[in-house]
């Protein structure tokens, strides 16, 4: 078969041929891909710089998830057992989600990261509620504006964003935000701005995707000064911007405040059985009735080279098609 192979950490994968994967467990099914995404994940984990990242140095497949047909002609999304940027690759069967009639591959096999990282920060760690105020840190990425979108489907009353480039922020009032912040002001005046939101509709959930001094920023806009506070969760999703923060434990003192991380390892078995059964089936059926939005940019396996490398424009998720 065809296959998309790393060889080393951090080397761009390679379009060759690759022996075909064997099922060697009752769990497992081999699948034949037709379109898998993309995603900074996937980079960092080829790299090794992902904390769920192979310590072998062996060549394989890249690609973590996909789309593609069983051997009985049912189309699914799955999670690789092998790289899924392959001609065919090996899933488990309790992995996987049948994808409905007029959802194509691109968009199938582009949402369940971004879902996976919106969806279960909110439903899980942040434990939203109707009528909250959600504040996205970082949403101008695919995930952002896929949190955008079902903050507002899990019933959020206001949705603030952030961003640096304001053209990009005010598109995404389009998607949902009442309200966006731009993060190349001055400290000063985003932390004063922060504290006027939170002080006319206090800030329920932060989900944030960037980390770095942005979340500084955020976390000592919430500092309090001894009196009661209002509860707010603040849910770490990716590091964009640095993995390292310098957290005063003053403004965790001073303020109700519930900090929690959503990626792998943090979520439960549970949690993972319901992304798989009710959230990602409900997501791909609001995406047929374009209830749900999701930007793509497809190339062929061929070209794996070339995409590995391209700056994706903002907000769109790169897919290759087998």
């Amino acid at each position: 078969m065809k296959a998309a192979v790393i060889y080393k950490k951090g080397e761009v994968p390679k379009y060759i041929d690759f022996p075909d994967p064997v099922v060697e467990n009752e769990n497992h099914l081999l699948i034949s891909v037709k379109a898998s995404a993309v995603k900074n994940l996937d980079k960092n984990i080829a790299s090794g710089k992902h904390y769920s990242s192979d310590s072998k140095e062996t060549a394989k497949a890249a690609g973590g998830d996909g789309v593609g047909l069983l051997e009985d002609g049912t189309r699914v999304y799955a999670l690789g057992v092998t790289g899924m940027i392959a001609e065919k690759a090996i899933v488990d069967k309790h992995k996987m989600v049948k994808v409905p009639d007029g959802l194509d591959d691109a968009v199938a096999a582009a949402l369940p990261n971004a879902v996976a990282g919106s969806a279960m920060a909110l439903r899980f760690r942040a434990n939203i509620q109707k009528g909250e105020t959600v504040l996205i840190n970082g949403a101008a990425g695919v995930t952002g504006k896929i949190a955008i979108q079902l903050a507002k489907h899990y019933g959020a009353a206001r949705v603030i964003v952030t961003g640096r480039k304001e053209e990009t922020l005010k598109s995404l009032l389009t998607l949902g935000a009442d309200e966006y912040l731009v993060l190349t002001q001055s400290d000063e005046d985003f932390i004063t701005q922060i504290k006027e939101i939170h002080a006319n509709t206090p800030i329920d959930i932060i989900i944030d995707y960037l980390w770095g001094h942005s979340a500084e920023l955020i976390l000592k806009s919430l500092k309090g000064d001894g009196g009661f506070t209002h509860k707010t969760r603040y849910v770490s999703v990716g590091s964009m911007a640095g993995d390292t923060i310098h957290l005063s434990a003053e403004i965790l003192r001073s303020v109700d405040l519930k900090l929690s991380g959503s990626g792998f390892g943090s979520w439960t078995k549970e949690e993972m059985r319901i992304l798989l059964l009710e959230i990602l089936p409900e997501m791909f059926e609001l995406a047929v009735s374009k209830k749900l939005i999701i930007e793509t940019v497809s190339l062929d396996i061929k070209e794996i080279e070339k995409a590995w490398e391209m700056n994706v424009p903002d907000g769109k998720r790169l897919v290759i098609i087998i």
